[in-house]
């Protein structure tokens, strides 16, 4: 009798399983430029034109700063989330952002600072250093739990959809236009790819000096 409800309990969870991945897809998307060369980097989302999404879970992420730069260059993350900002590195820096979806400033220091800040605004949040002007990275906040970034090959999978009608959009740093212009609408049943061509601007940003011209920062 306990052998049998055990099987009848093992077999109740695989079929939860087969059910839940039944109803769900992966998105396999391709992010080249305007010359078919794969862009890192870009931030794939998926947004829900029907239904709701999963209750939001705590989340937190991290930025950190190495060898006098932001690791990772683009972070993509969901509103809510708080992210950490530790300094790797022997040497203060003073992190700062001035655009519209999260303002915040963090004042010289060394090591983990004591609070996370917490990313509550869609949009993109451009990060710099006050002392060392080519520190630059970006966090991408979005409204849907279903995102990823592109690998070096240009490609990322959105994993887990369940069976809906979404719109996938694009973003990277670079992108000429704004990210509603990619905006695919697409109802998913079962697994898709999708190739995308964005036109990026020309890459600019300031050099960094000698390690002998570091200075005491």
């Amino acid at each position: 009798m306990r052998n049998a409800l055990f099987t009848g309990f093992v077999l109740s969870i695989l079929l939860a399983g087969f059910i839940r991945n039944a109803h769900s897809a992966t998105i396999r998307v391709l992010v080249s430029d305007d010359r078919g060369t794969p862009v890192k980097d870009a931030v794939v989302y998926a947004e829900l034109k029907e239904g709701k999404y999963p209750p939001p879970k705590k989340m937190t992420a991290t930025m950190d700063q190495q060898n006098k730069e932001f690791i990772p260059y683009v972070l993509p993350v969901q509103i809510g989330t708080s992210v950490n900002f530790p300094n790797s590195d022997n040497i203060r820096h003073h992190v700062y952002s001035f655009s519209p979806a999260k303002k915040f400033e963090l004042p010289l220091y060394k090591g983990k600072p004591g609070n996370p800040v917490v990313f509550d605004k869609q949009g993109a949040v451009a990060v710099g250093c006050n002392i060392h002007d080519w520190m630059i990275a970006y966090i991408y906040v979005v409204d849907t739990p279903y995102f990823a970034k592109t690998s070096e090959n240009g490609k990322s999978n959105l994993s887990d959809l369940p069976a809906a009608l979404y719109e996938i959009k694009v973003w990277h740093p670079r992108m000429k236009s704004a990210s509603e212009i990619t905006a695919k609408q697409l109802r998913i049943q079962k697994n898709e790819e999708l190739d995308y061509r964005i036109e990026l601007k020309p890459e600019w940003r300031l050099h960094r000096p000698p390690p002998s011209g570091m200075g005491r920062y």
